[in-house]
């Protein structure tokens, strides 16, 4: 959306304009907001494209969408047009001899929110709507009497225009609504309509080879599959010819099943990502595919999309790459543990294992050449664990093993293949970080003793601050830090390179079953190799939106499981109201939190008027947790 806007404002040709935005274009014309000259559409002048920020006095400011920065417009409450924060707008200039420049909302172009959460509440009797995202008032379109026949604390959920109720999703204090509000907070959807499931019941549950004569037959190589024990659906499967140092990685052929601007595809669009819970996941493929056809189960033949690798044993180079359309039997599932323990000990090693250790030496070396590119971060994950109600039991700490860095370099040289068969599509790119985030970072180690000077190159800039953590004891705190101060990695039609990993060229090719992008990249990449231009060239006629709304939605996904965490957590926090944890600063800017450190991990408790050190390890003590809003606060505890 803003990369169309943005656009706009220089001039967009008709062909350029998505189908999707056509009814934004004659709305812009009957507000007189845009002008054609020829075959080109522009903005006029004294109009402005933005997202609107409210201040707690009500006071609106624009932040204009532009290339260069520039100051925010005032509006005036009065002429906010009941836009809300976050939505993103069409302004018009207000124009005077003095004071701030101004504007005032013309059209809300689109809804930060469409659905809102709220619970309701008995004061002085009557009933009202608390927001669970902000703790303000809200307005409920229905009447005491029906209000008062719903159950104390319900939940509901809340159509942002006409304040109406949409659906009742439950009762606060039940802990199954926390997936249900998290989902809802960001218009995510589970159920997949009757068109999308029958279409893929279509297809069946098994592949027959003989129906696909001009894809190369590889069954009969043991590839394998490496997976967390909880997966249900597999992307990926490795095989690595020892004799000849060829790596094979074998991606489920999605786009197969997936027909562009089918039923399906027209979902998995407009979901992006599958979420995933602690409990369950919300796939972004129906799961007749996503778990089933498309999944690489072992002993069932499946359409992949394969890369052979060819790895000069000596330089590490790559000698040669083929990209094939194929068809595998995936004769082993392994989980990450199983392949620790196989690492570690001196198993049998029959025909589909014997490869796994000799391709995990070589992988080691190819890690280490990367690294001296790239970084390697001490970082980790919590896992938590529910029990039927859905109530926290307790949390995992989970660090990457062998097993773990075995897979990632052999998905990333598939990754880094796939990036190199095209110049513009959809690459997966990370930008280096600005000046005062590096200058940010320089201080925030100094606070724990390390200093380091600044210098233009930032590799051995970050090496050096690695370097010195990793004396101290801080490896894993202080890469926390270096990873806030880089930018966040998206998706782009233009190739920018991806900082993080230290390549020049990068994509996402391993994970269609879960990820829209991969399997774009999918039908781009057939249409190369077929030599199909004109499917080509309409895979990229809108593939610059197409890159802004994935890298939308992914930061969606990520904050709908975030959210489904810190509610868990606060759900913990309320049942032990005074108790005295252990935990540990991770920030000390403004009101400081702290990340609990005991039996739970991870939650994060504010503490507000405390003086605390940058991960100082501490006792607290719980306060009060707000289960709507998530947020607990803490006290340092008197010991």
């Amino acid at each position: 959306m803003r990369e169309f806007l943005y656009a706009l404002t220089k001039g967009v040709t008709k062909e350029d304009i998505p189908e999707d935005y056509t009814y934004l274009i004659n709305d812009f014309f009957k507000l007189k907001s845009i002008k054609q000259y020829k075959n080109t559409y522009k903005l006029n002048s004294d109009f402005r494209f933005g997202s609107v920020d409210i201040t707690r006095s009500n006071l609106g400011f624009l932040e204009v969408i532009t290339e260069k920065k520039v100051k925010d417009l005032l509006i005036e409450t009065k002429d906010l047009k009941n836009s809300e924060k976050g939505d993103i707008v069409l302004a018009k200039r207000v124009f005077s001899h003095y004071g701030r420049p101004k504007a005032k909302v013309v059209y809300i172009i689109r809804k930060k929110d469409i659905f809102q959460v709220v619970y309701t509440k008995l004061i002085n009797k009557k009933i009202i709507g608390i927001n669970i995202k902000t703790g303000l008032e809200s307005i409920i379109s229905a009447s005491q009497k029906s209000l008062k026949q719903l159950p104390k604390e319900a939940v509901l959920k809340i159509d942002s225009k006409t304040s109406s109720i949409v659906e009742i999703l439950g009762v606060l204090k039940d802990p199954k609504v926390d997936e249900k509000i998290s989902m809802t907070l960001y218009n995510k959807i589970e159920m997949f309509s009757k068109k999308s499931e029958l279409e893929a019941k279509s297809f069946g549950d098994f592949v027959d080879k003989d129906m696909y004569p001009g894809r190369v037959d590889l069954t009969d190589l043991p590839f394998c599959t490496i997976d967390p024990a909880t997966a249900k659906d597999f992307d990926d499967a490795i095989y690595f010819d020892v004799k000849n140092h060829i790596i094979y990685v074998a991606i489920a052929d999605v786009s197969e099943y997936v027909f562009y601007q089918g039923n399906i595809d027209k979902e998995a669009i407009k979901r992006g990502f599958s979420i995933y819970f602690p409990h369950k996941s919300i796939p972004m493929l129906p799961r007749t595919l996503s778990e089933n056809i498309c999944s690489l189960k072992p002993n069932e033949d499946r359409l992949t999309f394969t890369f052979k690798i060819k790895i000069n044993p000596k330089t590490l180079e790559v000698e040669n790459e083929e990209l094939i359309e194929s068809i595998i039997n995936s004769k082993k599932r392994f989980t990450y543990d199983e392949v620790d323990t196989l690492l570690d000990t001196s198993s049998r090693e029959d025909d589909i294992v014997s490869y796994i250790k000799p391709l995990n030496k070589l992988a080691q070396k190819i890690r280490k050449k990367r690294l001296e590119k790239g970084y390697d971060f001490h970082s980790s994950e919590i896992r938590m664990l529910l029990d039927a109600d859905q109530n926290l039991l307790k949390t995992i700490k989970e660090f990457e093993t062998p097993s773990h860095s075995l897979v990632e370099e052999c998905m990333l040289l598939a990754n880094k293949a796939a990036a190199k068969m095209f110049d513009y599509g959809i690459f997966r790119t990370h930008e280096p970080p600005s000046y005062d985030d590096i200058s940010t970072l320089l201080e925030q180690v100094a606070e724990l003793g390390i200093f380091v000077h600044f210098k233009t190159d930032l590799h051995s800039l970050i090496l050096e601050i690695q370097r010195k953590a990793k004396k101290l004891g801080l490896e894993e705190h202080v890469d926390k830090l270096i990873i806030r101060a880089q930018k966040q990695a998206r998706y782009t039609a233009e190739n920018i390179g991806h900082f993080g990993l230290g390549f020049k060229r990068y994509t996402h090719f391993t994970s269609p079953i879960r990820r829209y992008s991969d399997l774009t990249l999918h039908r781009l990449l057939k249409s190369i190799i077929r030599k199909d231009e004109r499917f080509k060239q309409f895979l990229l006629k809108d593939i610059k939106l197409l890159c802004e709304k994935l890298s939308e939605l992914e930061r969606e996904s990520d904050k709908v499981a975030y959210d489904f965490m810190d509610r868990k957590y606060a759900r913990w926090a309320k049942d032990n109201i005074d108790k005295i944890i252990n935990a540990i600063i991770s920030s000390n800017h403004s009101t400081p939190i702290a990340s609990s450190d005991g039996d739970i991990k991870g939650a994060r408790v504010f503490l507000p008027n405390e003086e605390v050190e940058l991960f100082e390890k501490l006792q607290i003590k719980l306060l009060e947790s707000d289960i709507a809003t998530t947020k607990i606060i803490g006290t340092k505890a008197n010991v």
